[in-house]
């Protein structure tokens, strides 16, 4: 069909590289923020100050190299900072990184570093991260009150060290219902990508996924780009062309190492507040405890700008707020935890987009791949997959035993599809990694074609199982309450089988296995250990509830509206924000790493905006300073982005 075209207009955006300029800034920013007229008044200052932001970047540190990464148990009892970050996940570290070119940082992460860690490092284990339950493991596995087997992550750079490294961004539309600013957010998802970001190669089975997705309908085919739009496209990625994983964890290399402090192993048991002779609640500082169980404070320098920031994820950011006394008064109480706010919303709106996915045996080879292809539907659904020529084949070179598996959709991930939620144990997951390890290695030739829902429109909670920190919550996330996510999961299941019965998909596919005969595989795949029922196949809303899976995309808890303001502020108190995905209504895109990414690399700049506001006066002479200082730049470079020589009399 021709659609191994060259990245066209509306797509260099994409494809755009660092020409590796000391001052790490997108010349487009200018161009943007300026010619287009779209970045006026205040939005052009908060757009200079990140422009001012990258200009000391010639100092930054390369990971893994980071002097100011350290373990917990070498921080002192008592240490000062301008800002606090709860959280070193996908948010917490461009938040850190960004906050650091100013002001004095500290970022407390509970896990571990992922550099040196194989399961993180390269997309060949990507199942295996997710498969460990050790106490130590970057991943730890909960069981929300559904019985869906879940993940969240424990680890520096949090998801993005867990996931399989999909990048896209939100559509307009969601920016828009955000309240958010358009030309920061672009320059925001562009300082990301120019870390983390790349276009991937596409070799066969997803290339045949691509043009299946056209032939079903999902149109117009879209190239490859970063951004959201109806159609079928193909995305970014955060593996390299060697399987390597860059993480949010990449993006300390913007850190002022001399400004930023990040501790490793450092769990937070609680925020701690000033009451005496405030109106509100004011946050001041922390009480974390390392991995020896030794506890340390940490408060916030004098200064009214000065804040402390949760960034510890959908799950860990209510869990933290609660266990400070943010939060209902009757479970608070319940746990003996006194109530510095009564804030009956934290925990509530918690929603998990729903997966639910067809094993689509092939008669041939297919490659290795996560995440490349994406179909955005009109009625509500992403269609994407995943391919394996051997789901078990290890690294290259490596020396391990192989672990057979299907990847994502692994029982060692806890993606037992096919038993009922409930019954979703340990146990089940061990026998069903037995029975797999039995198998002909014809059943692990093919791939996985998913659907998840957009939204979704269901939602859950959130409450507490105990004061420690350490502990999973109780999360209830009740998929497929509403009956529109249902409606939209039947129409994305319809859609992948006329994907399958595509010209396109016809090399991967037996031309005698009808789509129904791929309903009752996937839903009787090797991992099937307990009855089920039997009209899955032809009762496509019942396969939707049998077969449904986490894509691990969970949010909520801390929303916009309920529990923070538009700024993040958290009602009710003063000198505390929420920044992470707990704060959003719906997940954005069609996967929510690069809005998260973003987002901490936004609300940085917003929040060093705001104490640099008195400045604002001199607005008029600091555009044209800054025009001039971008004029200057782009002068610098030619075209294919190679530096000028200067003019010796220069």
């Amino acid at each position: 069909m021709g659609m191994d075209r060259e990245v066209g207009e509306g797509e260099g955006e994409a494809a755009e590289t660092d020409k590796d300029l000391c001052v790490g800034m997108d010349r487009e920013v200018g161009k943007g923020g300026a010619a287009e007229g779209e970045a006026k008044g205040l939005e052009t200052w908060a757009i200079f100050v990140a422009i001012l932001i990258s200009l000391g970047f010639c100092y930054s540190e390369k990971a893994p190299n980071y002097t100011f990464v350290r373990d917990a148990t070498q921080a002192p009892a008592i240490s000062y900072y301008d800002y606090i970050i709860v959280g070193g996940g996908t948010a917490g570290c461009p938040i850190a990184a960004t906050l650091s070119e100013g002001s004095t940082v500290l970022l407390l992460e509970r896990g571990a570093s992922p550099y040196g860690n194989r399961n993180i490092s390269n997309s060949a284990f990507f199942a295996d991260t997710l498969a460990d339950t050790s106490p130590s493991s970057p991943s730890q596995r909960f069981v929300s009150e559904d019985g869906v087997i879940n993940a969240r992550a424990r680890v520096l750079g949090g998801g993005s060290c867990l996931n399989a490294g999909f990048y896209t961004r939100a559509s307009d539309a969601y920016v828009r219902e955000a309240a958010w600013r358009p030309a920061l957010v672009r320059e925001a998802y562009r300082w990301v990508e120019r870390k983390v970001a790349q276009r991937p190669a596409i070799r066969q089975w997803q290339s045949a996924l691509r043009d299946g997705l056209v032939q079903a309908g999902v149109t117009p085919y879209n190239g490859f780009t970063y951004d959201h739009v109806y159609g079928t496209k193909v995305g970014g990625t955060i593996f390299d062309a060697g399987g390597n994983r860059r993480s949010a964890a990449d993006l300390l290399e913007y850190a002022h190492p001399e400004r930023l402090t990040v501790l490793l192993r450092a769990t937070v048991a609680k925020i701690r507040f000033k009451l005496r002779g405030k109106v509100r609640p004011t946050a001041h500082g922390v009480v974390f405890r390392d991995s020896a169980g030794k506890k340390h404070r940490a408060y916030l320098n004098k200064g009214s700008k000065n804040e402390i920031i949760v960034s510890a994820g959908a799950i860990g950011s209510p869990q933290v707020l609660m266990l400070s006394g943010v939060g209902p008064r009757g479970q608070l109480e319940s746990l003996g935890i006194n109530v510095v706010v009564d804030q009956p919303m934290v925990g509530v709106g918690m929603s998990d987009n729903p997966m639910n996915a067809v094993f689509v045996p092939s008669p041939t080879l297919v490659e290795v791949s996560l995440i490349q292809v994406v179909g955005i539907t009109q009625f509500g659904s992403f269609i994407e997959g995943a391919s394996g020529s051997d789901f078990d084949t290890a690294a290259p070179n490596s020396q391990l035993p192989r672990s057979r598996n299907f990847g994502m959709f692994s029982p060692q991930t806890g993606q037992l599809s096919t038993v009922p939620p409930k019954q979703r144990t340990p146990e089940a997951i061990a026998k069903a990694v037995e029975a797999m390890n039995s198998l002909d290695d014809s059943y692990f030739q093919g791939g996985f074609i998913l659907e998840k829902i957009i939204g979704p429109l269901s939602t859950g909670h959130l409450e507490l199982r105990s004061r420690n920190p350490d502990a999973n919550p109780a999360v209830t996330f009740n998929y497929f309450q509403e009956p529109e996510d249902l409606r939209r999961c039947v129409d994305g299941i319809r859609t992948i089988e006329r994907v399958v019965a595509s010209d396109a998909f016809a090399k991967f596919t037996y031309a005698y296995l009808p789509e129904a005969g791929l309903l009752n595989i996937s839903k009787d795949f090797p991992v099937n250990l307990l009855p089920k029922h039997q009209n899955d196949s032809r009762s496509l809303e019942q396969y939707c509830k049998d077969t449904v899976m986490t894509i691990w995309h969970y949010h909520g808890g801390c929303r916009v509206g309920g529990v923070v303001d538009a700024d993040y502020r958290v009602l009710g108190a003063d000198a505390l924000r929420v920044v992470d995905s707990s704060t959003f209504i719906y997940s954005p895109g069609t996967n929510p790493q690069a809005t998260v990414m973003m987002l901490g690399r936004y609300m940085g700049v917003k929040i060093l905006n705001e104490r640099l506001e008195p400045w604002t006066l001199l607005l008029p002479l600091v555009v044209k300073l800054g025009q001039g200082i971008l004029f200057g730049v782009q002068k610098a470079y030619n075209n294919d982005g190679n530096p000028v020589r200067a003019h010796p009399s220069i």
